[in-house]
């Protein structure tokens, strides 16, 4: 999976609650309002799928946890290492995204970002998902305040009925 040659090698792999100490250290690095132990927990008891990018010595690069609904996936948390931005993960683990999508036929992905997180709208714009609405006051902002969140839709091209994929 790495594009570079002599980078360490990448590979996704399950995320279990074991994991979780390395999770939320990224995840209070990346974010002034990071997920808790407890979302990550309630979302793997639910077995909603969370897959982890970690390299070949087992450092973990990045994360995403999507919940399946009916004909569509919900990505609920995508983040990379503060260490590893800007080097193509994000895309990585949207094609693992999207490859799931198709494999169990959901044609529609799903997401919402800040609407203040210019740079991770522009990576999901550059992939194809259109901004379709806002949710007024959706996340946390501090000083209880509010932020709104941008609601993007990517339509996940699927095989033909009867072909492999």
């Amino acid at each position: 999976m790495s594009a570079q040659p002599g980078a360490p090698r990448l590979h996704l792999c399950p995320m279990r609650s074991t994991d979780l100490d390395r999770v939320l250290a990224i995840e209070a690095r990346a974010y002034s309002f990071p997920w808790t132990r407890g979302n990550f927990i309630d979302s793997l008891s639910a077995g909603h799928l969370a897959q982890m990018l970690v390299d070949d010595q087992g450092r973990l690069v990045g994360y995403f946890v999507a919940m399946a609904g009916v004909d569509e996936l919900h990505l609920l948390n995508l983040t990379v290492s503060p260490d590893h931005q800007r080097q193509g993960h994000a895309c990585t683990l949207l094609d693992a995204l999207e490859r799931h999508g198709r494999d169990h036929r959901l044609p529609a992905l799903w997401l919402e970002v800040r609407a203040s997180n210019a740079r991770a709208r522009h990576v999901y714009r550059r992939r194809g998902f259109d901004e379709v609405s806002l949710r007024r006051g959706y996340y946390p902002a501090g000083h209880g305040a509010r932020e709104d969140a941008v609601v993007m839709r990517l339509t996940v091209p699927l095989p033909a009925e009867g072909r492999a994929p």
